[in-house]
């Protein structure tokens, strides 16, 4: 039987089914994690075959120890993740040190997390990047801003979501990220890109092939959700583009992704820009070598009628799935802001749209920042009819 260590199994709360899937596969699922015992979610519980409690998840040395408990009671660990960025450093290095070969080692973690190393691979994919400057002296910083002109987002380099990015308009502004950027921190510094995000996700084999695709749509800049407090809006499509696919899948090759969920950002430009592209092209963003966060994952399977969790499991333990994708919708998610005053209350929402809801709920607070307070997911045949729900549900007086 093979071992399967899975780091913080409770958070995000969906991601028991990702345990699930693995036991149902006959994995040994091990889970480390900070939330008492008899506080886990039931399903949580059933789905795994061991728990080990540590005081607190940033504590390496508690979270090794519990590694080698683990080795010491069941014997070689096959595989170890927790599918979540925050911990995507910590994961390899406990890899590296417990000789778990089974995905990314400390050496692979610059070209994975750091933004400036993204660019080389990126380009080796033959898709374009925006130019960049690490930041270090003002005048230096100021210099960059004239050579590719204002606006410029500035971004920590390793860092995750949205999380203290500034967009700098001028040198007033440059002035203003001087004086509240975290001096402990590298940041990265972009030209403007005009564009809207979109994504290629996919569940990556052994051998680097997809064993499942689609992609999102983030029409307003999540940057903008965090620093404004607006609301959150962003969808699955109901088909993914070819050219979507293609970047998807070249980057895939040139970072040497395999035995992976994946959630890779680019920009399709809304303008043309000079030294990127024209209207329409897709340039990148970044890599992420996890799922896209929050409720994603099942959004995916609302869009496309199939089980992601699933896939995932039966890539880990078989190399392949044979689960089916069915029928194709577009999966909206509306997150809305707690203060602002809707034309549509929750009753008018569920009324007109309860037939389409899939899940409908409050976010925690340490997701409300990038995905609103109160969350609507619904699924439409077209683009059309979801036009229409996202112009009736964030409509304000």
């Amino acid at each position: 039987m093979k071992n399967f260590i899975f780091i913080s199994p409770n958070f995000p709360t969906n991601y028991w089914m990702f345990c699930r899937e693995l036991k149902n596969n006959g994995l040994n699922v091990l889970g480390i994690g900070d939330q008492p015992y008899d506080e886990l979610d039931p399903n949580l519980k059933n789905s795994l075959n061991e728990y080990y409690k540590v005081s607190d998840l940033e504590n390496d040395d508690e979270v090794y120890r519990a590694v080698a408990f683990f080795i010491y009671k069941y014997g070689r660990i096959d595989w170890l993740e927790s599918n979540n960025e925050y911990w995507l450093e910590r994961d390899a290095r406990l890899r590296t040190d417990f000789n778990i070969t089974s995905g990314f080692q400390t050496e692979d973690i610059p070209r994975i997390k750091y933004k400036s190393k993204m660019k080389e691979f990126y380009q080796k994919a033959g898709i374009p990047t925006a130019r960049y400057h690490l930041v270090d002296t003002f005048e230096n910083c100021i210099a960059f801003a004239r050579e590719v002109g204002y606006p410029i987002v500035a971004k920590p380099d390793n860092g995750v979501g949205a999380s203290h990015t500034f967009k700098i308009k001028n040198d007033d502004d440059m002035a203003w990220f001087f004086s509240e950027k975290w001096p402990e921190i590298t940041y990265i510094m972009e030209e403007f890109i005009n564009g809207e995000i979109i994504s290629y996700d996919a569940i990556i084999d052994a051998n680097g092939e997809p064993l499942f695709e689609t992609g999102n749509v983030t029409p307003f800049s999540l940057m903008d959700v965090v620093n404004n407090a607006s609301n959150s809006i962003y969808y699955i499509q109901k088909d993914l583009p070819e050219d979507t696919r293609r970047a998807g899948r070249a980057t895939v090759k040139s970072f040497n992704v395999k035995n992976r969920f994946i959630h890779f950002e680019f920009f399709r430009l809304l303008d043309d820009q000079e030294g990127m592209g024209k209207k329409g092209d897709v340039v990148a963003l970044e890599v992420n070598m996890r799922p896209s966060g929050g409720f994603t994952p099942d959004m995916i399977n609302f869009a496309h009628s199939t089980d992601v969790y699933k896939i995932w499991a039966d890539m880990i333990a078989f190399g392949y799935s044979t689960k089916p994708v069915g029928e194709h919708a577009f999966c909206a998610y509306a997150g809305l802001r707690d203060g602002k005053n809707f034309v549509m209350s929750h009753d008018d929402i569920m009324a007109k749209y309860g037939s389409c809801m899939k899940m409908v709920g409050r976010i925690p607070d340490v997701l409300a920042g990038a995905m609103g307070n109160q969350m609507y997911m619904a699924t439409f045949p077209t683009r059309e009819a979801m036009d229409e729900f996202y112009k009736d549900v964030l409509e304000c007086r």
